[in-house]
C-alpha cells in the first residue's frame, strides 16, 4: 500500500516529509513528483511505510492536519490508471476506408 499526500507546500523535501511520517512508523520510500517542464514540485507526493498498521495510523493522524501553512489531504493511494497512448486509432491504416 502507498499513501497519497496532497496539498503540499512547494518547499517540502523528501527529508521533511519523511520526518513527519516517521512519527508513525518506519518510512520505506517517499516520492515527490516534479513537473517535466519546470522541474518544480507538483504539490503532492507518495509515502510507503513498513506496515499497513503504520500507514493507517499516519493517515488517521495527518489527514486534514495543517502543515507548513496548508491542510494536508492524506489517504490510500489509488492504483495508477493506464492513460493509453497519444493520438488516434488507425492513423496510416487506409484499408478500412474502402
Amino acid at each position: 500500500m502507498s499513501i497519497y499526500v496532497g496539498n503540499l507546500s512547494y518547499e517540502v523535501t523528501e527529508a521533511t516529509l519523511t520526518a513527519v511520517f516517521a512519527e508513525y512508523g518506519s518510512v520505506k520510500r517517499v516520492q515527490l513528483p516534479t513537473d517535466r517542464e519546470t522541474g518544480r514540485m507538483r504539490g503532492f507526493g507518495f509515502v510507503e511505510m513498513s506496515s499497513d498498521a503504520e500507514e493507517a495510523a499516519a493517515i488517521d493522524a495527518l489527514d486534514g492536519a495543517e502543515w507548513m501553512g496548508r491542510d494536508l489531504k492524506v489517504n490510500k493511494a489509488k492504483p495508477r490508471e493506464d492513460r493509453g497512448s497519444f493520438g488516434g486509432g488507425n492513423r496510416g491504416n487506409f484499408r478500412n476506408r474502402y
